[in-house]
């Protein structure tokens, strides 16, 4: 099963029973996916860039709690806090520490790369390999320890 048909399974769930937050967030996703796929010409997205609209989406939220929580803005943060509680659901289960120190340690003797000045290349061969599955920033502090 598709994360869309996930989606849509759950969104009815919703809307039985009365649920408004999850509701407003599976439209938004649904929305999300329903632009992205226009962008791209296609009648419906692959699992890769549903998860791509997934993982996007998830950011956008966290990039926003932390703002939010910076500002003070005690009653903003509540509710993303639970958007992103109700899209954490649809993500790839995620790495743990261990596993993203393994997979960059690989990851870096595969492309041979010795210094800091390797990052790009390290980074650009660890992301397809972790897609969804680990923060961006947690991938770069980690690529960041191991070529130091």
């Amino acid at each position: 099963m598709t994360i869309t048909d996930r989606l849509t399974q759950d969104m009815k769930t919703a809307m039985k029973a009365r649920d408004k937050e999850k509701l407003s967030t599976i439209r938004m996703v649904k929305a999300s996916m329903q632009n992205e796929a226009i962008k791209l010409g296609k009648d419906s997205l692959s699992e890769e860039e549903e998860l791509t609209v997934l993982s996007r989406e998830v950011k956008q939220r966290n990039d926003s709690l932390h703002e939010f929580k910076e500002a003070g803005r005690e009653d903003l943060v509540e509710g993303l806090e639970r958007e992103i509680e109700i899209l954490q659901v649809y993500m790839p289960k995620q790495l743990t520490d261990e596993e993203l120190k393994q997979i960059v340690e690989e990851t870096v003797q595969e492309v041979g790369a010795t210094s800091k000045s390797d990052m790009g290349k390290v980074m650009s061969a660890v992301m397809p390999k972790i897609k969804g599955k680990a923060d961006g920033s947690k991938v770069n502090k980690v690529v960041l320890q191991q070529l130091s």
